[in-house]
């Protein structure tokens, strides 16, 4: 996503933090905490050369905050949870400052799914695009024919918002083109 908008990192880093929603924990706080915890699990966190991007997706529906599906039987829940009905995506972005100044944003969508069909649960189900997915689902794949509309950010449904992590780049002194 980051080539989209002219950058090419120099490293991708997988964080490796636990992901456990706290108890009482809401979906737009979690996306939040995650993108800051990850960015700081970075060895590079304020050495002085570099700048660190950091981001995470939280579906909710309600106060409920939906997993990133492992299991079919854990996707096929969330779909069903989610059909006919708005569900809230909320996409966490930290950005580090070479110093270690922290800028943080949390961007949020409503996406409404049509009412979904068995068959088309089990179809979705068989393309296996929910594999490790916030809310059992990938928008930029087959699950975009569930789409109803769109409220907010379509990026940050995918998982990083485009516009705003550009922004924050350049806010801490990142050349973009």
């Amino acid at each position: 996503m980051l080539a989209q908008i002219g950058i090419s990192p120099d490293q991708i880093i997988p964080s490796d933090i636990d992901e456990t929603p706290k108890l009482g924990e809401l979906p737009r706080p979690l996306a939040g905490r995650l993108a800051l915890e990850k960015a700081k699990a970075s060895s590079a966190f304020g050495d002085g050369k570099h700048v660190i991007l950091s981001a995470d997706t939280v579906v909710g529906v309600g106060r409920r905050i939906l997993p990133k599906t492992e299991e079919a039987g854990e996707a096929r829940k969330c779909l069903n949870l989610m059909s006919g009905r708005a569900h809230q995506v909320y996409t966490g972005v930290a950005v580090v400052s070479p110093k270690g100044d922290v800028t943080t944003r949390i961007v949020s969508a409503r996406v409404q799914f049509k009412r979904l069909t068995d068959q088309e649960v089990d179809w979705y189900i068989e393309t296996g695009e929910w594999k490790g997915k916030a809310g059992g689902y990938g928008i930029q794949g087959a699950a975009a024919a569930f789409v109803k509309s769109i409220n907010g950010s379509y990026t940050a449904i995918v998982g990083l918002p485009l516009f705003e992590t550009r922004n924050m780049l350049i806010g801490v002194g990142f050349q973009t083109s």
